[in-house]
């Protein structure tokens, strides 16, 4: 709907606000935020997103921590973010405990628990967050909050990729390489190419330039132009990537 005509939407969006639905002071918030169909106005979509979330709206409340985060229309402050976070994610919401996760997993905010992450992460990946799925195979690889269990770890990555994650298919692409099926490693590395954001290009590109494989190595290549096509189209349009 907002992809046809995301004026007309926006104003269909406006009467329903007037109507004090909380979806649509929620969705406002959220055009607000990327100024689709009216004017960005970034601090206005934290008071859509405030009035909402003091409704009952978790993701309301979850958009309210990322502004908090990141610092869109208001002062950055991860400990504000951690605590929008923490009451989404009580209430049930996959997207809330994985920020919440992020946050205790890095310390930003709060206090670093990599026990509470690997907990949060592991409850939304069983909620099917395809994010959450990769961080939970990372964990279980690396040992981190609990024991090394290689076999779970492949099993999330290989859920994560199959459920859309660039970094879960770029995960389990490299576990297929590791297991020498290079065929389908590299179905998975172009698929997480193609849904990739500009930080995962880079990383990706300077990992893949270290892989054993030649053909791997070769998609380095492909990994860096995709990356200085979409910085140039970026560029271009002034849109800056927020995730």
């Amino acid at each position: 709907m907002l992809e046809e005509s995301p004026a007309r939407a926006a104003q269909a969006i406006l009467i329903a606000v007037r109507e004090g639905v909380l979806d649509a002071q929620a969705l406002l918030g959220q055009i607000l935020l990327d100024g689709r169909g009216i004017e960005q106005d970034q601090p206005l979509a934290v008071r859509w997103f405030d009035i909402a979330a003091q409704g009952g709206h978790s993701m309301a409340r979850n958009m309210l921590g990322r502004c908090h985060e990141h610092g869109w229309g208001c002062t950055a402050d991860a400990s504000i973010a951690a605590g929008h976070y923490r009451v989404a994610a009580e209430a049930g919401l996959d997207w809330a405990m994985y920020n919440y996760a992020n946050l205790l997993a890095t310390g930003r905010g709060v206090i670093e628990d990599q026990v509470q992450a690997l907990s949060l992460y592991r409850h939304a990946a069983e909620l099917g967050h395809a994010k959450s799925m990769n961080l939970l195979g990372r964990y279980l690889e690396e040992g981190r909050g609990c024991l090394t269990d290689p076999l779970a770890a492949r099993d999330w990555y290989r859920r994560s990729a199959v459920g859309g994650d660039f970094r879960g298919q770029f995960s389990y692409a490299a576990v297929l390489a590791d297991e020498e099926n290079i065929d389908e490693a590299l179905v998975w590395l172009r698929k997480a190419l193609d849904g990739g954001n500009l930080n995962f290009l880079r990383v990706a590109s300077k990992a893949l330039l270290n892989a054993d494989n030649l053909q791997i190595r070769e998609m380095a290549t492909l990994y860096d132009q995709r990356f200085v096509q979409m910085s140039d189209e970026r560029s271009v349009s002034g849109v800056v990537e927020l995730v």
